[in-house]
């Protein structure tokens, strides 16, 4: 059977990839609530690099487990499906798969990026394992041969994740789960998930070296109006994670009801990139929910405690920037 060699969070924001002497600017075109602190120059260049060490240490690390594949779990925004067709999950079973070709923030990037339309490697036959073996657990993804948007490339979490995690040559199967837009599926679900690919990757035959990464998380609302940053909340699935609960984190996440006031999770108002649909279940909403890519993730390890690398209170979009990994799977 394939060996599962370690499990991989990281977050994949903006602020990940904006250099932080672009960050004040970068707040400043935000609508970001009154009372959320605000950092001056020399702390946001702190806590840049402290973003891009984090990156640093789970490179080195996945490295030194030598992987021959990586299944990445992440949020799909736009990239790969529209409001004509959104499933809840989608596995890649191509070949290949790109980056976008179009130049964003030109001269404005930090941290580990490759060329625009660069190709990156997927890995069929693992892709297709996982893809029919969810189905016999009773999932039913959508699976893509190709990019649905040839001129968008693939979800950018994965691609963060192949640039800033791997030599660019390892193959990757991208799982692209509608963690954003309203109704999406549980946390549960998500747990659920994460559960049927680990028993997948066991019963795959042959000696297969596989890691499991996360992209995205923890709390943001990147460009709603009063964003702010739960770092409590953040801190509770931090906790959980470490002690290796990810059931815990799935009903943490779930018992999270949004207050009526809070602006910033406004799900109800139709407008750009916003649905209009009621959420499903309970939790937080927009890209705070892509936390539920680090409970799919934690579920493939579970039981077993994952090292926190860091936790980065970023004011300027604002989100929780945050690093971990778990090698004893």
């Amino acid at each position: 059977m394939a060996n599962l060699v370690g499990t991989f969070f990281h977050s994949h924001g903006g602020t990940t990839s904006i250099p932080g002497e672009h960050w004040s600017e970068l707040r400043a075109g935000r609508p970001v609530r009154a009372d959320v602190p605000v950092d001056d120059h020399e702390t946001n260049l702190e806590k840049a690099g402290r973003t891009h060490e984090g990156f640093r240490v789970l490179r080195e690390k996945l490295a030194e487990l030598k992987p021959d594949a990586l299944i990445v779990f992440s949020d799909d925004q736009l990239e790969c499906f529209d409001f004509n067709n959104y499933p809840a999950f989608a596995i890649f079973v191509g070949e290949q798969f790109r980056k976008s070709p179009r130049v964003r923030r030109p001269g404005a990037t930090a941290g580990r990026h490759a060329e625009p339309g660069a190709c990156f490697r997927g890995h069929p036959e693992l892709g297709t394992a996982i893809l029919t073996g969810v189905m016999r657990r009773g999932f039913d993804p959508a699976f893509c041969m190709d990019m649905p948007k040839a001129d968008r490339g693939i979800a950018s979490g994965i691609i963060r994740t192949a640039e800033e995690l791997t030599d660019w040559q390892t193959p990757i199967v991208p799982v692209m789960m509608n963690v954003y837009f309203a109704p999406q599926p549980s946390a549960v679900r998500c747990y659920q998930l994460g559960k049927a690919v680990r028993e997948v990757i066991d019963e795959y035959p042959g000696d297969l070296r596989v890691a499991v990464v996360a992209s995205g998380g923890l709390w943001h609302t990147p460009g709603q109006d009063q964003a702010w940053l739960n770092e409590e909340f953040d801190r509770w699935i931090l906790d959980l994670l470490k002690a290796g609960d990810a059931r815990g984190m799935a009903d943490y996440f779930e018992s999270y009801v949004v207050p009526p006031d809070d602006l910033s999770q406004d799900i109800a108002t139709p407008r750009r990139n916003v649905t209009g649909l009621p959420a499903a279940g309970h939790g937080p909403q927009f890209g705070s929910r892509e936390t539920c890519t680090w409970i799919s993730a934690a579920a493939a390890s579970e039981g077993q405690p994952t090292t926190i690398v860091d936790y980065i209170p970023v004011y300027a979009s604002p989100v929780g920037n945050a690093f971990a990994y778990c090698d004893r799977v």
